[in-house]
């Protein structure tokens, strides 16, 4: 008998039930993902999907996401990654207290990232249509890079001004609300938003996420930015 059979025979359910609530589960990350933009799915609301159905059995729901995430990688080629939530750089109790309230995500939450070779994703899975999303968020995330991984709100706008990205634009023809375009990359867990209280008054600062921070992302910032510098090097070699 298998391993998945033994652990599932712990749990006395059969193989039909467990099989309808991986598949539930599966839909529901899938259906949500859309939904919210690639927003994290919390553990939480997982664990919620299978316990409302009658089931009390204590680690059922990790095991039936576990099962998830397998069936997720083999049949749909994504990795189902669990977002391990970073804290803000600064530690004062009043930046503790406020960042419960600008900065939103679990602790324990989701995301899907296809598993497909660059260039097959490109081809044939990658939406057109929303490259200007992608673009203002590998632009933040530059920006915020360059700045040391945290700048101010005021700092970022004055930025993305130059880029004719202005702050209370709320009819841009690519992003619309230019601040719910930002706003949203909080929500993706690229960035974290915090207030800060100082001698001199407040301020808010944005900071690298989790999301922001992932190993290839970062790498794909990195040769990004190198690309910039060398640009404008052989610019003003050439002038």
């Amino acid at each position: 008998m298998s391993a998945t059979h033994e652990t599932s025979s712990q749990f006395d359910i059969s193989d039909h039930e467990k099989d309808k609530l991986v598949g539930e589960v599966i839909r529901y990350i899938l259906f949500k993902t859309e939904q919210s933009s690639g927003c994290p799915i919390r553990r939480e609301d997982l664990t919620q999907l299978i316990t409302s159905k009658g089931y009390k059995q204590r680690n059922l729901p990790a095991f039936v996401i576990n099962e998830a995430k397998s069936k997720l990688s083999s049949i749909f080629g994504y990795e189902l990654r669990e977002l391990h939530r970073s804290r803000p750089s600064a530690s004062s109790k009043s930046t503790r207290a406020s960042q419960s309230h600008l900065s939103t995500g679990d602790a324990k939450s989701y995301i899907i990232i296809s598993q497909l070779p660059a260039d097959i994703y490109k081809k044939f899975v990658e939406d057109a249509s929303s490259s200007h999303v992608t673009g203002l968020t590998f632009v933040v995330i530059g920006i915020i890079h360059l700045g040391g991984g945290k700048i101010t709100e005021e700092n970022l706008w004055h930025h993305l001004k130059r880029l004719g990205v202005h702050e209370n634009d709320e009819s841009h023809p690519n992003f619309a609300n230019t601040k719910l375009a930002v706003e949203a990359l909080v929500q993706q867990r690229y960035l974290q938003k915090e207030k800060v209280n100082g001698p001199e008054g407040s301020a808010v600062y944005y900071e690298l996420a989790e999301r922001a921070l992932d190993p290839e992302i970062n790498d794909r910032i990195k040769e990004y930015v190198t690309k910039i510098v060398q640009k404008d090097a052989t610019s003003l070699e050439a002038d």
